[in-house]
């Protein structure tokens, strides 16, 4: 959807959700931590919605100082300050008819909180130095790595401007809490950059996929399409260990101790569509991968792998008897 990949159920659930809003003409409030993609969402709800041939005009509310942030969003009158050679429309009236995405709408100062409300609530902008309002027809969505409810409690926040924002609240999960969508957004962006750069796809190695998927990923789907690009001009195919930011060896090898196998790394058979499936195979299989992958990981030290897995040694090893997998075991 509009560049979004993700197949987890927390993107599914977002994906239908863009979908109804943007039918619609309601302000949206998307909340999400940096470098998840939430300009992406206001491009897909804009495109979705019946303004898509409007303009969809974004303001980074976070970059422009607050002296210039005012003007920037609703224009200035010919004199009106020192530098205002010209009258100058601002980023509402530019987005007349379309969509304006307020970034980092959390680090608007209070006084601009203030002025941002009436605009919201009268649909009418003053110009910095004048005194005719111009009415204004937008529809606003608005985005910040900040939890506004906090920033209301603590009072940095206006109490009355986060409702009015937040008509319709999307929530956009960090990639750490959906890693079945990891495998599919490297395969994404390694096809994108090999193209781009004229060289081979990049090819994890399981030990590799294994780190990918226990980085804790800070900088989120930004963060792994940087590093994608910069493999995919460094490497020559397969990616080794040399090849990765030190932190991220280094937390992968801090999490093959203690962290639990996510379940999420193995493909769930999907139900959708009335399609059925054999209950008792399936969760077999499963179980099966799942120790298989525990044992991998762990190059097959049982002890480790009863801890990745939360079980007992004992229940383990009865486990791989039964199933009788102790003939795959590495001699």
């Amino acid at each position: 959807m509009n560049g979004m990949i993700g197949q987890s159920p927390s993107m599914r659930r977002l994906f239908k959700l863009i979908e109804r809003v943007a039918a619609t003409d309601a302000t949206v409030l998307i909340q999400g931590e940096s470098g998840t993609g939430k300009e992406l969402i206001s491009r897909a709800i804009h495109e979705g919605s019946s303004r898509k041939n409007g303009p969809l005009v974004p303001v980074n509310c976070g970059a422009i100082p607050e002296d210039l942030l005012e003007s920037e969003l609703f224009g200035h009158v010919k004199g009106s300050f020192t530098g205002a050679a010209f009258t100058r429309k601002g980023r509402f009236e530019a987005a007349r008819d379309g969509t304006l995405f307020l970034d980092e709408i959390g680090d608007m100062s209070p006084k601009l909180q203030v002025k941002m409300l009436r605009v919201l609530q009268e649909k009418i902008v003053e110009p910095v130095g004048g005194v005719t309002p111009i009415p204004v027809n937008v529809r606003v969505i608005a985005a910040t790595n900040k939890n506004l409810e906090e920033e209301v409690a603590n009072g940095n926040f206006r109490e009355d401007l986060f409702y009015r924002l937040n008509v319709v609240p999307l929530h956009v999960p960090p990639l750490r809490d959906r890693p079945e969508d990891i495998p599919l957004l490297v395969e994404h962006f390694s096809a994108q950059f090999a193209q781009v750069q004229n060289r081979d796809k990049i090819v994890l190695t399981p030990e590799i996929q294994n780190l990918f998927l226990r980085y804790g990923w800070k900088g989120n789907v930004r963060e792994m399409q940087n590093l994608v690009e910069r493999l995919t001009v460094l490497c020559e195919g397969e990616v080794t260990l040399d090849d990765l930011p030190i932190r991220m060896i280094e937390q992968g090898m801090d999490a093959d101790d203690d962290r639990p196998i996510p379940a999420s790394e193995f493909a769930i058979p999907s139900l959708e569509d009335g399609v059925g499936t054999d209950f008792n195979r399936e969760v077999e299989a499963y179980e099966n991968q799942l120790i298989l992958n525990a044992l991998d990981q762990t190059n097959w030290n049982k002890n480790k792998a009863a801890r990745l897995l939360n079980l007992n040694r004992t229940t383990l090893v009865e486990k791989i008897k039964k199933k009788g997998l102790e003939r795959l075991e590495k001699k």
